[in-house]
């Protein structure tokens, strides 16, 4: 069980450092303080804007949805938000406790009664119908607990990231007449049989977590074969990532942000654990592929704020072990061009696109934020 007490509302701007080095922040060397004060604005407006009780939140704002609560992957996305907020040099114990809240509330997505277990894609009875699970949707979870146990020490929230790699292992195709056999499906959802760069990339980036963090090899052996099944069977010419394949053979050939990002992730982790400098010349070739496509904020808006996030915090990562400015330059230029252009300063929600605002898409942004307030030195700490 991974639930925690509420310890009290996020209003970082008073924490001291003591409370920093309290939760595995330290001081505030480095760190820049606009992206801060940006990211709690925009978190801020999370917990106003999106608040359904019980810790859950709204899946938009105004909601027009039949559901009260929003599905899993936004909700995570806000999870993860503040996570990296509790990272902010500074945070402190609120900071700290929003982050526990925030974890504490997945409890209401957990399944414990299929097996493997994992979180389904809506909230549970008696507060919700559930919903399939989602192999990405999970994967998402298990990277931000294992960021979470870098920051904080939680042993349970490793235990439960090592619970969702052995969903992710069982999402593994192991139909050898199937057109490019092997992958993880993207869901166990009847209705779709895809395979997908989301549901690889990021398998593999948390199959070398673990292995980094416990030396088990046998997560080393699995993040390696999801690593190249989609190197084998979704890179496309131009360098970067198609999006799926089905059991037709055929291939989405779009190329979404977040695609690149767990791909370039997972090759500088892989390199961390193997030594292997092909992987890390696999993840500068992504991350200089993907600057170039990406280049224009209209080809990121495009993309979503969620999509973009993940790719910048990957970026961020390679920038741990091979620094490039670049990548921080991108990621501000984005954070910058949306505060102020996509932003409404009445309410700090961003207006990506007509219709209510999307938690999904303010999530993605405040992460953005919160990750620019990080200082270089602790960018070893992400997921």
């Amino acid at each position: 069980m991974l639930a925690v007490a509420v310890l009290g509302s996020l209003n970082m701007s008073t924490a001291g450092a003591a409370d920093g080095a309290a939760d595995g922040s330290a001081g505030t060397a480095g760190t820049d303080h606009t992206a801060a004060a940006r990211a709690r604005a925009s978190y801020d407006a999370i917990n106003k804007y999106f608040d359904a009780g019980k810790g859950l939140l709204l899946e938009e704002y105004p909601n027009t949805h039949a559901n009260p609560y929003s599905y899993v992957w936004p909700y995570s996305q806000a999870a993860i938000a503040a996570e990296n907020l509790a990272g902010v040099p500074g945070a402190g114990r609120p900071g700290a406790a929003e982050a526990d809240r925030r974890l504490a509330a997945y409890e209401f997505y957990w399944n414990s009664e299929t097996t493997p277990t994992g979180y389904d894609s809506y909230v549970r009875p008696p507060n919700g119908q559930g919903g399939d699970k989602f192999y990405d949707d999970n994967e998402w979870i298990g990277l931000h607990l294992i960021q979470r146990y870098k920051r904080t020490g939680d042993r349970a929230a490793l235990a439960r990231a090592k619970e969702i790699f052995t969903l992710v292992v069982h999402g593994w195709d192991t139909d050898p007449s199937h057109p490019c056999p092997g992958g993880v499906y993207w869901t166990q959802a009847p209705w779709s049989q895809d395979r997908n760069t989301v549901s690889n990339g990021p398998g593999a980036e948390l199959g070398a977590h673990l292995y980094l963090l416990t030396r088990d090899k046998t997560y080393l052996t699995w993040a390696k074969k999801m690593y190249e099944w989609t190197q084998n069977c979704l890179l496309a010419p131009n360098g970067l990532y198609w999006d799926h394949i089905d059991l037709a053979g055929t291939i989405e050939k779009t190329q979404w942000s977040y695609n690149q990002g767990v791909m370039l992730g997972a090759g500088v982790l892989l390199f961390k654990a193997t030594g292997d400098a092909q992987y890390l010349r696999d993840a500068k070739s992504v991350a200089n592929a993907s600057l170039a496509f990406y280049n224009t904020p209209e080809i990121l808006a495009k993309q979503g704020a969620a999509f973009n996030s993940i790719w910048f915090k990957n970026l961020l990562i390679l920038d741990s072990v091979v620094p490039d400015p670049r990548y921080r330059q991108a990621m501000q230029a984005y954070a910058d061009y949306n505060w102020n252009t996509t932003r409404d300063p009445a309410t700090n929600l961003y207006k990506f696109r007509e219709g209510p605002v999307e938690l999904l898409q303010q999530s993605g942004i405040t992460q953005i934020h919160a990750l620019l307030a990080w200082p270089r030195s602790q960018y070893r700490l992400l997921a």
